[in-house]
């Protein structure tokens, strides 16, 4: 009975430590995907910045700008692309919508976002585009992929429809995580009008007057390691306008500003990030190290098991033995009569 138990524990110790390395590395990158009908709304706030008045094409200060950026997951749009390419992926529409202390628009960006829901990498289908412009997207963008590694990446920055490296700068504690900080800086660029400004005023009116828009960053991101969601965002942002052809005129500042999340909205990412940890950790650690471990034990069962099976079939052979005088027992000769006692 012993021996059966321990072939029994013995083939369970095997499947689990067989299973360990298949949950992490076959069913995790398999399973863990973003969801194609996401849907988001951030707030950011630029408090005492510069923005431009196109009433009078000068700078003046204000009080907030505030940014309001929405994403929203094209689940119909994913299918169709998934039917072409065969990919799972994710469609983001999204929306930079910026308004100033009277609420009113200052500059409404839409964007489409095309990507891999398993690896965050672009997937140049289903209309991607910003501000209406088709572009292809070389990097991330909003998102780092699942299990973020402690090296630089390429972001691909909205405004200027380029990518550029973005730095790891080290790990650091927020709000009880401990979060890869990252940064980018985009130099001076001259970059497209947004095809919406304020008071109906139309890109091709900006450039008659003889200006074109220019602008700088700098990008700080605190990303979870583990869903590769950010939990918080900033930029110190500036804009430009500038005289074309004329290098010696004053550039008019069209905004000067430092881009924090609303305090609230940073919770609520913490929030999230920290119950969606947990599903990937199941996947990548507390399942493979469980299964590792019960198997090591259940293998360690079994062999004190087969061993004690060994240790008493040993001790009974040895006691028949004993009982037996020590000899084996002989059959008689024969044709020797098993009695010598008489005749039959």
């Amino acid at each position: 009975m012993r021996r059966r138990a321990s072939l029994v524990l013995l083939a369970l110790a095997v499947f689990l430590t067989a299973l360990a390395p298949l949950l992490r590395w076959y069913v995790f990158p398999r399973m863990a995907k973003v969801p194609a009908g996401r849907y988001q709304a951030v707030v950011l706030e630029a408090k005492d910045a510069t923005l431009i008045d196109y009433a009078t094409l000068e700078p003046r200060r204000v009080s907030r700008l505030t940014m309001i950026q929405t994403l929203k997951g094209n689940v119909g749009q994913a299918d169709k692309v998934k039917e072409a390419t065969g990919r799972d992926v994710v469609v983001w529409d999204t929306l930079t919508y910026a308004a100033g202390p009277d609420g009113r628009m200052v500059t409404r960006i839409p964007e489409r976002y095309v990507f891999d829901a398993h690896t965050q990498q672009p997937v140049h289908a289903g209309g991607e585009n910003v501000d209406g412009t088709p572009v292809r997207r070389d990097g991330i963008e909003y998102k780092w992929p699942f299990l973020v590694e402690k090296r630089d990446y390429r972001y691909f920055d909205m405004m200027t429809r380029t990518t550029a490296p973005i730095h790891y700068r080290g790990t650091r504690s927020f709000h009880g995580l401990d979060v890869y900080y990252f940064e980018q800086t985009i130099p001076w660029t001259q970059v497209p009008l947004p095809r919406q400004l304020p008071l109906g005023i139309s890109p091709d009116t900006v450039r008659q007057l003889g200006l074109e828009r220019w602008y700088t960053t700098q990008r700080m991101f605190w990303v979870d390691p583990v869903t590769g969601a950010p939990v918080n965002g900033e930029e110190i942002h500036r804009e430009e306008m500038r005289w074309t052809g004329h290098p010696e005129k004053k550039p008019i500042t069209a905004f000067d500003g430092h881009v924090r999340m609303r305090p609230d909205y940073v919770d609520a990412a913490v929030s999230l990030v920290k119950s969606q940890r947990q599903l990937v950790l199941l996947l990548t650690d507390y399942l493979p190290w469980a299964f590792a471990g019960l198997g090591t034990g259940l293998l360690a069962l079994s062999l004190v098991l087969e061993a004690r099976g060994r240790s008493r079939d040993r001790r009974a052979f040895g006691g028949k033995r004993a009982h037996d005088g020590g000899k084996p027992a002989r059959p008689a000769p024969a044709g020797e009569p098993l009695s010598r006692g008489g005749s039959p």
